[in-house]
């Protein structure tokens, strides 16, 4: 009870404060996080810790690639052939999801 009362609590408080901002402000920050996001520096460093994390996920599926069910390392497979052999990893998906 104690956490939903906090969260209502920060809900309100965070829409009182908005509200009081206004539109410009909003606006303003959102400008901002574009500005930040399309820093070259920040993309660049987006790029290296996504292909860190790509060899660190390859790593460690070599670890545990033997204790996975054959079904999940199928598709884990599947999937990585995929993406070197035509960078769209999420064409023709049956996982259930859509990209829409």
């Amino acid at each position: 009870m104690r956490y939903k009362l906090t969260f209502v609590v920060g809900l309100a408080l965070g829409y009182v404060l908005g509200t009081r901002a206004g539109r410009e402000r909003y606006e303003q920050m959102k400008k901002s996080a574009k500005d930040f996001a399309q820093n070259p520096a920040v993309r660049n460093a987006t790029e290296s810790a996504a292909q860190t994390g790509r060899q660190a996920a390859g790593k460690a599926l070599h670890v545990v690639g033997d204790r996975l069910p054959h079904s999940v390392a199928d598709r884990v497979h599947a999937l990585r052939e995929r993406r070197q052999g035509n960078g769209k990893v999420y064409e023709d998906d049956d996982w259930g999801t859509s990209n829409t």
